[in-house]
């Protein structure tokens, strides 16, 4: 069995590292789903799950170096799509739409998810530039949650709520991070 050094470090897709993605995967959808509800983890589940099988499918050799500035600038994007979701009010109008209790942010499942999400993106330049395989595979999540999954805030909230021209908590800031998650993808798929 290899060493969760190894596991981490692995310059292949090795069984130990799909293995050690699809449980990383399986704990941010399980947390979310504590956290915010089925639905909301529907949503979180198109940037996870589908990150991990663009990791499967398609073989990137892209090292930091080429991820730098895509990921830099996404990060900082993102960073202000929570700023704007925290002065909107999305989690609130978030919890009338499902139903679910906006959660404490120090509850056990929010910290799980914030860690196994938000924390292990942080680790992406130090296994990038060590050229981790399971570094490519969270950097996949990362640009595809961007990229992908905060595209809710235009295409699926406001319908939800029947209010498809209004504006919605948090949709300002997707229209600058989402492009920066798909020219991340973009780079990714430029590296084969």
């Amino acid at each position: 069995m290899a060493g969760i050094k190894e596991v981490f470090l692995d310059k292949k897709k090795s069984g130990s590292c799909i293995s050690a993605a699809a449980i990383l995967t399986v704990l941010v959808l399980l947390s979310s789903f504590l956290s915010l509800g089925f639905w909301t983890m529907v949503i979180i589940s198109a940037g996870f799950v589908g990150g991990f099988f663009l990791w499967l499918g398609f073989k990137s050799k892209a090292n930091y170096g080429d991820l730098k500035w895509p990921f830099i600038f996404t990060f900082i994007a993102f960073v202000v799509h929570r700023v704007e979701e925290k002065v909107s009010g999305f989690f609130e109008r978030l919890s009338e739409i499902t139903d679910v209790l906006t959660p404490e942010i120090l509850s056990v499942p929010v910290i799980l998810m914030v860690v196994t999400s938000v924390g292990s993106w942080l680790f992406i330049p130090y296994l990038l530039k060590r050229d981790s395989e399971f570094g490519r595979y969270l950097i996949w999540t990362f640009f595809t949650s961007m990229g992908l999954t905060e595209l809710a805030h235009i295409f699926v909230f406001p319908f939800v709520v029947r209010e498809p021209f209004s504006y919605f908590p948090g949709m300002a800031s997707v229209f600058l991070l989402s492009p920066q998650g798909w020219w991340g993808i973009c780079r990714m798929l430029k590296f084969k």
